[in-house]
């Protein structure tokens, strides 16, 4: 019988189905998926937060409940949050929230969706 991982990492980043604009969401969602996976492959638990842009969700609500879940060894933060000039605001919410709800967990940040375990990797034991 498999136990289940407990989650030791949560990413915090956007849901493609929820960033406006023109674009395909599906080879961000496979890359994300992709990323994810890394985890099980490590033996390592993780849990995703995934926001939208589209004004569907109260960030601070959305993000500091999955930050209270549990105590979190690192919490990564996307790309998506970062990238963009117009998210600068959105990205300085998340890290104060990352600060005020789970002051003792490494914080990492990934290049791509698919080295999301990488850059975790860099802060857990």
């Amino acid at each position: 019988m498999d136990t289940p991982v407990s989650p030791r990492v949560l990413v915090i980043g956007l849901d493609p189905y929820r960033v406006p604009g023109p674009w395909d969401p599906e080879p961000v969602a496979r890359a994300i998926e992709a990323g994810l996976a890394k985890f099980a492959e490590h033996g390592v638990g993780v849990e995703t937060c995934l926001i939208g842009l589209d004004g569907s969700d109260d960030v601070e609500a959305v993000v500091g409940d999955a930050l209270r879940a549990r105590p979190w060894e690192c919490v990564t933060v996307g790309g998506g949050l970062r990238d963009a000039d117009d998210r600068a605001e959105l990205l300085e919410r998340v890290v104060n929230l990352v600060r005020r709800h789970a002051p003792g967990a490494a914080v990492a940040f990934n290049s791509t969706p698919v080295d999301t375990y990488e850059a975790a990797a860099r802060w857990i034991e």
